[in-house]
């Protein structure tokens, strides 16, 4: 059996570091959200690609893939913002097996109202936080991680 490659005392730190910057910015993100528009995180990651989307619509599975999650995840998601009246769920045209996710006039409301803060709370606590180069070399890291991910993946 092949030794593992353990982290050296740097690469220990800067993971540490990433997984603090990663839980700390999704409470901080959260907190905002609930506090000045009433939506979670969860909300947020299926109203803006919905509002993004030609006529506010996006078939299941395609918003599944867009905001990475599994499909038990979103079905659950999409219901408690069904009650909520934030989206609703159609029957698909093409596939009687598929279902699109509707954007609502609330849930529109929602997201244009929420969006202001929350990209000011993103701008405050990671781009301000950084020069123009340092955006640019972790946009490098960032893909460069990706597509090793997609693929070994």
């Amino acid at each position: 059996m092949e030794e593992p490659r353990w982290l050296d005392e740097r690469e220990a730190r800067v993971w540490q570091s990433y997984l603090a910057v990663n839980r700390e910015l999704h409470s901080a993100l959260e907190r905002q959200l609930v506090r000045d528009a009433g939506l979670s995180n969860a909300d947020y990651a299926l109203l803006a690609p919905l509002s993004e989307a030609p006529d506010g619509v996006v078939r299941s599975r395609e918003l599944g893939t867009l905001v990475g999650w599994e499909r038990s995840r979103l079905s659950h998601q999409i219901g408690r913002m069904e009650k909520r009246g934030l989206v609703t769920r159609e029957d698909c045209a093409e596939d009687a097996r598929g279902s699109m996710v509707r954007l609502t006039p609330a849930g529109r409301a929602a997201i244009e109202s929420a969006a202001p803060a929350h990209v000011e709370t993103v701008r405050r606590y990671v781009f301000d936080a950084m020069s123009t180069e340092e955006v640019e070399v972790l946009t490098r890291v960032f893909h460069r991680v990706l597509a090793r991910i997609a693929t070994d993946g």
